[in-house]
């Protein structure tokens, strides 16, 4: 038997699995039958919370198809809300390794559990190698900031990497079939690792509709890397301002790219959802 928590971030949802009392050796092949919404408990993915040499905790991340990801915005609050309202930690600033860096959050507490959390994203990653992305032309914003776009059937992307690649899109309208649309992006040979589809309707100067088809996993509700590759994108295209509103089919995210020290910091709710035991012999 299995003890796992199911818990998401604004419907971006994952079974996590405590690493300090039970081990797990095959977790590809247990992401993808723990994940399975009809034979399994359903989920994007599975994530793993255990110690570190570096960190306070490390997550380890895998999507529904059993493939391993490097970062998780809304994965990484919901580990944060889990090992402080599990008493693995009584720190409110918290550091969590991730394959993608470590990352630093805060989580704000109310009635001593956690409600929202507050990610610091680390810098966007810009340089076309290392996104990586192939088959691109240089742009350059108003500022003067350099990026990269490039083009796969008819959609013009912005590429963003925060530790795993994104695409971005700007369309006037998200009312369209994305399971068509986005496994095409996704395997597309212009990006060696594949990558994360983003397609933007851009509101106002301060806030965004988004909808994501995530590598390895389809159409999520949610991708907290996603809303913060999407940010910088709008605003390199001169879209938006820094700080954003970020509307997503499971919620709200606030993103704001700091000015001062170029870093991304991602704003948004964790909840669990319930726990339970599961055979899946």
């Amino acid at each position: 038997m299995i003890k796992f928590t199911k818990m998401e971030g604004i419907g971006n949802d994952y079974v996590y699995i405590n690493t300090f009392e039970q081990k797990v050796l095959n977790p590809s092949e247990l992401s993808k039958k723990i994940s399975d919404r009809h034979f399994g408990v359903g989920s994007d993915g599975l994530i793993l919370i255990g110690s570190s040499d570096i960190a306070d905790f490390k997550m380890s991340i895998y999507n529904s198809d059993g493939s391993q990801a490097e970062m998780c915005g809304n994965g990484i609050r919901c580990v944060a809300k889990y090992v402080y309202d599990k008493g693995l930690t009584d720190k409110t600033e918290i550091t969590i390794e991730t394959l993608a860096g470590v990352k630093k959050v805060d989580v704000i507490i109310e009635s001593d559990k956690v409600s929202l959390v507050k990610v610091d994203m680390g810098e966007p990653i810009l340089k076309a190698d290392k996104i990586p992305v192939i088959n691109y032309t240089v742009e350059k914003s108003l500022n003067g900031e350099t990026f990269v776009k490039t083009k796969v059937n008819e959609y013009d992307f912005t590429t963003v990497s925060m530790g795993n690649p994104h695409a971005v899109s700007f369309v006037e309208s998200l009312d369209f079939d994305i399971s068509k649309i986005g496994p095409t992006i996704e395997n597309n040979s212009n990006f060696p690792n594949k990558v994360n589809v983003e397609f933007i309707q851009v509101i106002n100067r301060n806030e965004i509709k988004m909808r994501v088809w995530e590598r390895g996993a389809g159409e999520t509700l949610a991708c907290g890397t996603g809303a913060s590759s999407s940010v910088v994108a709008s605003y390199l295209n001169g879209y938006t301002e820094r700080k954003v509103l970020v509307n997503l089919l499971g919620g709200n995210l606030e993103i704001e790219w700091n000015k001062d020290d170029n870093h991304i910091y991602m704003t948004g709710p964790a909840r669990e959802v319930f726990e339970g035991e599961i055979d899946l012999n």
